[in-house]
């Protein structure tokens, strides 16, 4: 895209070192946004930040691990001392853990998937609201997934997580509907990412959309411009 449709705005997205966050970090960078990355993996966020600035682009990295619940509560002060408010929020980080029947599970698995895919985004939410509420038109966007609809035996943690993640999305919007923020949900389908191809390992990669191909329905939320809230997208047909 070459218009600067998100010229001036300030975006994070967690999860961005790779998959899905990384595309859509260059994808908003790209869109005229200043990105504000997190990951653990510093030397992957290193690596997209000069593909970000060799683009003509401008970013801001922030190792951090969601599971440290202590240090996600400082970032939103953190940003507000930086920017004075956050424009675009996208919870991208998630874990898929062990599939398997229930009574397998390992309980300190389940703890660390229920951390990451739920409690942290709930922590995100909390530090950040004051950022979004300040911004003249904040949009929060949560990557979920196909697995939070209906029974899936084995996706256990996984499913649970990202079905109680939709609820907190929505109870988010419903507590901010008196605002400008806008808060949505995003299936990305059958993408090609290293979590795609560890719950289906025996999938051919090359028949699947790449996260490149799905930054559009990401583009379209975080437009200042967009109307949607509380709704559920597919970014796949």
């Amino acid at each position: 895209m070459n218009e600067q449709v998100l010229k001036g705005r300030v975006a994070l997205i967690t999860g961005a070192s790779r998959g899905i966050g990384e595309a859509v970090a260059k994808a908003y960078a790209r869109a005229g946004a200043h990105v504000v990355l997190t990951a653990r993996n510093t030397r992957a966020l290193e690596s997209l930040d000069d593909q970000i600035r060799g683009e003509g682009g401008t970013a801001t990295l922030i190792p951090l691990d969601l599971l440290d619940f202590a240090k996600v509560d400082t970032l939103g002060p953190a940003l507000a001392e930086k920017f004075g408010r956050l424009d675009i929020f996208v919870g991208n980080a998630g874990m898929l853990g062990t599939l398997g029947p229930l009574g397998h599970t390992d309980a300190k698995e389940w703890d660390q998937v229920v951390g990451l895919n739920l409690t942290a985004n709930f922590r995100l939410i909390r530090t950040l609201d004051p950022l979004l509420r300040a911004s003249d038109a904040g949009r929060v966007i949560f990557v979920s997934s196909s697995a939070a609809e209906g029974y899936r035996a084995y996706w256990g943690a996984y499913a649970a997580t990202k079905a109680a993640l939709e609820s907190l999305a929505r109870t988010y919007k419903s507590e901010t509907e008196q605002t400008s923020i806008r808060v949505n949900i995003v299936d990305p389908g059958k993408t090609r990412t290293k979590m795609r191809a560890a719950a289906f390992p025996g999938e051919k990669p090359e028949t699947l959309k790449t996260p490149d191909d799905i930054t559009g329905v990401f583009l379209d939320l975080a437009m200042p411009g967009c109307s949607r809230n509380g709704e559920r997208l597919r970014a796949q047909a």
